[in-house]
């Protein structure tokens, strides 16, 4: 009973959320061909869509209808990072579309083994030889596979304060094994880059190890190739625990994974060219 009031709850908070950026509520209703007095009761949590009109809901909004009952907090960081939005401009784009439908046919096996939070390592370009640990979160969303993480940069002048922050959202592909992704940064708009990881299990922690290449979006338009350890923190998407932990740390840091810190070596081998 209580497993059901809380869907109820987080549904109607997350519904209510998608409304107020969706213009009226009447015209929600009318796209959707909904009865107004029904859908008030929906958002006050009165009363709970029969599948058909979930399934019309969470068409109408984009998304598929397990993270319409995400925990309130993890899906307003979803809706205020603009990362359902830009998701969608990009699933519309006809040629994406003929490459992730081949995809989908040759990643159709078991996905929950890599669905949740992530730690996600790595050497910094901005801070030289401290360890980048930012929030890597991989969600499904229908039929497809997606990703976003987030970076916070502290004040050089005040480590207190954050500097830069960065928001990345993009596409999964499980294939032979292994995450192939492609991700676009969010707030600068200015940068696409490709990752790929290996899942690894060491002890009772889980564990990806991979590299992550891009060109930086500078004058002198670098080419940089980096590893990437993620450490697997638990289901579901981010919350406020996970965004307070973003930062830049010294190398010597105790919470720093041991293994990730012996997979990413001393840092030498992050290639930066330009």
């Amino acid at each position: 009973m209580e497993h059901y009031e809380n869907q109820v709850a987080h549904f109607s908070a997350n519904l209510r959320l998608l409304c107020e950026r969706h213009g009226s509520i009447s015209a929600v209703c009318r796209k959707i061909n909904l009865n107004r007095q029904q859908f008030n009761k929906y958002l006050s949590g009165l009363h709970m869509p029969s599948p058909q009109n979930l399934r019309l809901i969470a068409n109408y909004f984009g998304l598929s209808v397990p993270i319409l009952f995400s925990q309130p907090d993890e899906f307003r960081t979803l809706v205020e990072g603009n990362f359902f939005h830009a998701m969608e401009n990009v699933r519309r784009s006809p040629e994406l579309n003929k490459f992730v439908e081949a995809m989908i046919v040759e990643s159709s096996g078991d996905q929950k083994e890599v669905l949740g939070v992530w730690d996600r390592y790595q050497y910094s370009s901005i801070y030289k030889g401290f360890v980048l640990r930012s929030a890597f979160c991989i969600y499904k969303n229908n039929q497809f596979l997606q990703h976003y993480y987030i970076e916070r940069f502290p004040s050089y002048d005040d480590p207190t304060k954050t500097e830069y922050v960065f928001k990345y959202y993009g596409f999964v592909f499980p294939v032979a094994g292994r995450l192939f992704t492609a991700d676009f940064e969010g707030i600068q708009r200015n940068e696409l880059t490709f990752g790929v990881y290996a899942p690894v299990k060491r002890s009772s922690s889980k564990f990806m190890f991979g590299i992550a290449t891009g060109i930086a979006a500078t004058m002198f338009r670098q080419p940089y190739s980096t590893k990437v350890a993620l450490h697997y923190r638990g289901p579901g998407l981010l919350k406020r625990e996970h965004l307070d932990a973003l930062t830049v740390l010294d190398r010597g840091d105790p919470s720093i994974p041991r293994e990730a810190l012996q997979f990413l070596g001393d840092g030498s081998e992050m290639i930066q060219l330009g």
